[in-house]
């Protein structure tokens, strides 16, 4: 049943927000990524993210003004039973229209194994135009990266 819910909640989420009518003038993107298989090691063990997992990265907002943030894996398959990401922690990155980074906001790594880590970043007013990531680091390692553009 977990295994299925993990499958059908990205696909409810994404239809009830384009269900949802808005009063204001409101944006919104929700896109995925998928994670490559890739092995680490933890404490002399070797670990396996076998395929079969997505990084998703949701953001709501109006204009410069980002009301909600979330980013996180979902896994199926034979990847939702793997032993997950340790040491991971998940960064929100913002930069201008020329790609320059201005501000970074960085998640606490988890030393714990997780095979569904997610976070929720707080409210932003950007400065300026440029676009939004989410990255997944997992052991100290960028592994996977999930961006949208803010324009007007």
């Amino acid at each position: 049943m977990q295994f299925a819910s993990r499958l059908t909640t990205p696909l409810i989420v994404a239809g009830a927000l384009v269900l949802t009518t808005s009063t204001g003038a409101h944006a919104g993107a929700i896109g995925s990524t998928p994670v490559r298989t890739f092995d680490y090691s933890v404490g002399g063990v070797t670990m396996k993210v076998p395929t079969g997992c997505m990084f998703t990265h949701i953001i709501r907002g109006s204009g410069k003004k980002i009301t909600y943030q979330n980013a996180g894996v979902d896994c199926g398959f034979v990847a939702a039973v793997s032993s997950g990401f340790c040491n991971w922690r998940i960064d929100f990155i913002y930069a201008d229209t020329n790609n320059r980074t201005y501000r970074t906001s960085r998640g606490r790594t988890h030393s714990e194994c997780k095979i569904d880590p997610m976070r929720n970043n707080s409210p932003q007013r950007l400065p300026r135009y440029g676009k939004a990531c989410a990255h997944l680091f997992v052991n100290g390692v960028r592994r996977v990266s999930q961006c949208h553009h803010i324009t007007k």
